[in-house]
């Protein structure tokens, strides 16, 4: 059975990559920097093969890729710097020059040189692996639908405030990481298909006064959009500032039903659907 490299196998987006692939029957080999850890453990008990690897030391990358005929690749989360994301994710593809297939997660617009920071960063290692030898897909995904219902936004919940950096009218793209997960796996199994392509994934664009309407509806007590300044925002992270500054004055692009026809195999959810699956009553 032809082997598939996933690399943060034990975050957000690699995690449930590794997990579809193994559903679908396909033999994972999970690169984490701790194997020892509960999720990668998880992963192994799912019947991955879990190995040790970081991006700044090589020779680790060069055993994990042995016999490796695919390799779904992420970088360094938001965060970290992003000269350190650009350095390893470069170091990844190098490193895995000799597979047939790397799919690429990177972010939705990044190639349109936005001034994100960790963006940039990602542009940076699309590019590179753009001009390499090596079949390759890029996604970029939308913000994440599953990051806004973190303990960030739950402490504004139970107050009854949605707080999102953007006004209240205005649309931002957004993506549910399983979502990521299926069209990744989809590239991974038909490489024919999605080689030398760029996608940038998106279930719908929702602006904050509708994403308090759906959160209400979930929990069941009203909530309200609330728009913190960017000098706030800035104040804990220039880079996150910069994205939601992007968000704001120029906004993603993204033709979402052109998107959603070309994969109709793909069932997309959209924030309210995320919202309903919240154990909200255990958080709030």
């Amino acid at each position: 059975m032809e082997l598939t490299l996933v690399t943060g196998a034990t975050g957000a987006q690699g995690g449930a990559v590794a997990r579809l692939l193994l559903d679908r029957g396909h033999a994972v080999r999970a690169l984490t920097r701790d194997p020892r850890s509960p999720a990668a453990q998880r992963l192994q008990a799912a019947g991955a093969e879990v190995v040790a690897g970081d991006f700044d030391h090589p020779a680790t990358l060069k055993a994990a890729l042995h016999d490796v005929r695919s390799v779904f690749a992420v970088t360094t989360p938001f965060g970290s710097d992003p000269d350190t994301e650009a350095r390893q994710g470069i170091a990844l593809v190098d490193a895995a020059h000799e597979v047939d297939h790397i799919v690429f997660t990177s972010a939705c617009n990044a190639d349109r040189h936005t001034g994100i920071p960790h963006f940039d960063s990602k542009r940076r290692v699309e590019e590179h692996l753009i001009g390499g030898d090596v079949r390759w897909t890029v996604l970029g995904p939308a913000a994440f639908i599953d990051d806004k219902f973190g303990e960030w936004t739950l402490s504004g919940l139970r107050r009854g405030v949605l707080a999102l950096p953007m006004p209240s009218d205005r649309a931002l793209h957004l993506v549910a990481v399983a979502d990521i997960a299926a069209v990744a796996v989809l590239a991974l199994e038909q490489p024919d298909r999605f080689g030398g392509t760029r996608l940038d994934l998106a279930g719908e664009a929702l602006t904050p006064a509708r994403m308090a309407d759906a959160l209400t509806a979930a929990i069941g007590r009203p909530i309200h959009h609330h728009q913190p300044p960017l000098e706030v925002v800035e104040r804990h992270s220039a880079d996150l500032a910069a994205m939601f500054r992007y968000f704001t004055e120029v906004g993603t692009q993204v033709d979402v039903a052109a998107l959603h026809a070309s994969l109709p195999e793909i069932t997309w959810h959209t924030y309210a659907d995320v919202a309903r699956t919240v154990p909200w009553s255990g958080l709030l």
